[in-house]
């Protein structure tokens, strides 16, 4: 148990190398999906056993090399940690389980990615330390290149090179800044960095609320807020659909960094203590519009599913901005509603996509759909859940977040603001709907556009739908109504969880109680 932290980190290091050593031809695809599955298969157990010991309000710390915390890679487990671990293994296997069905032939190195992305994921939950965050960030940025740009042609490599593009000027400002912080503090530790915040001297407050200013940039930037969203939309609409679905925890990523830094680092900074909140909050409530609008928008599945990731990314903003223990635990909440859905609607539209053939998943292309009533199911469940109708989790969410906004007219407009989105939103998704599954055959007075527009089923060159897809999509689908039976335990662990981080005092006592002595040299 003791040694339960690592284990994370170093299962998917390793099976990516074993990976590495199936690729040759004569081996087939069965060894790598073999190896890839024992892998999350343990993962994902491991993860269990950190969320069942986190949940006891204790903080297992792991000091890699039982150098002290200031000096060396700390690994730490509490609720929030746990949480997200537990998340994005669940999120994995359903994309595994998708990429499975037979796009893991045709990207090289597909699984050796895969692992890489999951280590370093994995990592940036686990880490205490804010230069290996910064480490982990760059293991699962590189791997999400590999795994946006293999295989890739046209307007995917084109998406991908800007993807890489703004990600290394974001990570060399990440860079910057921990260097600054580490000029002025002496440690990148974040238990240690919010006692030296504290502690600083009035004349660096400046800088230091500078270099923090710099990081949460970095983070929003991740996370895809205004106006540092712009990469998200084609990126993801052009990413192969198991690269998607995997891509909607790395938004979260970028939340999860900032709650953590801002809750922890700065938590108990005296006069820099939720500095960068008011901004966030007034950028969260611009992006959530935008986001609304272009689900409006959009003309395809795949670019609606998008700006619903980033309409979910800046509903989180909201509520972590708000900094209530009811807010907090609502978002995260809603978080896990979120990933799970929005992979969902990814998964969902490449199987309409390769159904309808040559007519994809374009809205504006009336084309005929084979098989329609189990992808029309499955849109339905995701569209209720996504746009926040009861009875599913994304209402559970919304429900609880516009519950715990603080009363007064200065929130207000934050129940305008969500309420508004959320009907746009279901205006787009029920419009996407009605021309994805009811208008599948010319209408007797369409204009000779429209019956140019329309592809018959002989022409589309359409794709049968495999199982194991079919499957990926349910079992994200099945995520999320497992939250609602479970909606209790659940609350009730996001609410600890919401109190422990509104406490650094409690987290970093618990990590400097667990770190040795500086030895003599």
């Amino acid at each position: 148990m003791t040694h339960l932290p690592l284990l994370p980190i170093l299962v998917p290091l390793f099976a990516a190398a074993l990976v590495l050593f199936f690729e040759n031809r004569r081996f087939g695809m069965a060894p790598q999906r073999i190896v890839a599955w024992l892998s999350m298969a343990v993962m994902l157990g491991v993860s269990v056993a950190l969320a069942i010991e986190a949940s006891s309000g204790r903080i297992p710390v792991y000091l890699v090399g039982d150098w002290p915390a200031r000096l060396g890679i700390v690994l730490m487990v509490d609720r929030l940690s746990a949480l997200m671990l537990l998340v994005g293994q669940l999120l994995g296997a359903a994309s595994l389980l998708h990429a499975c069905a037979g796009w893991d032939r045709r990207a090289p190195h597909f699984h050796a990615f895969f692992q890489f992305q999951m280590m370093g994921l994995n990592g940036a939950f686990l880490t205490g330390d804010a230069f290996n965050l910064f480490v982990f960030f760059e293991v699962l940025l590189i791997a999400s290149y590999g795994l946006m740009l293999s295989g890739g042609r046209g307007e995917r490599m084109r998406a991908g090179l800007h993807y890489v593009a703004f990600n290394i000027a974001a990570s060399a400002l990440f860079l910057i800044a921990l260097g600054l912080l580490y000029g002025l503090l002496g440690t990148l530790n974040m238990a240690e960095m919010a006692l030296r915040v504290a502690q600083a001297p009035p004349q660096d407050l400046v800088l230091v609320q500078s270099a923090a200013g710099l990081l949460v940039v970095v983070f929003c930037a991740k996370a895809a807020l205004l106006p540092m969203y712009f990469w998200l939309p084609q990126t993801y609409t052009h990413a192969p659909a198991a690269v998607a679905a995997l891509f909607a925890v790395m938004t979260k990523v970028g939340l999860y960094a900032v709650l953590r830094v801002a809750m922890l680092s700065f938590g108990a900074a005296g006069a820099l203590e939720g500095f960068a909140w008011p901004a966030l909050l007034a950028l969260g409530g611009v992006t959530l519009t935008l986001a609304a609008l272009g689900v409006l928008a959009s003309r395809q599945l795949r670019s609606l599913a998008a700006y619903l990731v980033l309409g979910s990314a800046a509903t989180l903003f909201l509520a972590f901005a708000l900094s209530t223990t009811g807010t907090i635990a609502a978002g995260l909440y809603y978080l896990v509603h979120s990933t799970f859905a929005g992979a969902a609607l990814f998964l969902l539209a490449d199987l309409i996509r390769r159904r309808r053939g040559s007519a994809g998943d374009r809205k504006d292309l009336v084309a005929a759909l084979p098989g329609r009533m189990i992808p029309g199911v499955l849109f339905l469940v995701t569209a209720v859940s996504l746009a926040g109708l009861p009875p599913l989790s994304g209402f559970i969410g919304k429900l609880l977040l516009l519950e715990a906004v603080p009363s007064g007219a200065s929130t207000a407009w934050v129940w305008a603001l969500v309420l508004g989105s959320s009907f746009m939103m279901i205006v787009g998704l029920a419009r996407a709907g009605t021309r994805l599954f009811w208008r599948v055959e010319p209408w007797p007075d369409a204009s000779p556009e429209r019956l140019a527009a329309y592809t018959p089923l002989d022409e589309m060159r359409a794709a049968p739908g495999r199982p194991l897809e079919t499957a990926a999509t349910v079992l994200l689908l099945a995520y999320g109504i497992a939250m609602v039976v479970a909606a209790a335990p659940l609350l009730d662990y996001t609410r600890a969880t919401a109190a422990q981080l509104q406490s650094p005092g409690d987290y970093v006592q618990q990590v400097r109680a667990a770190t040795p002595a500086l030895r003599e040299p």
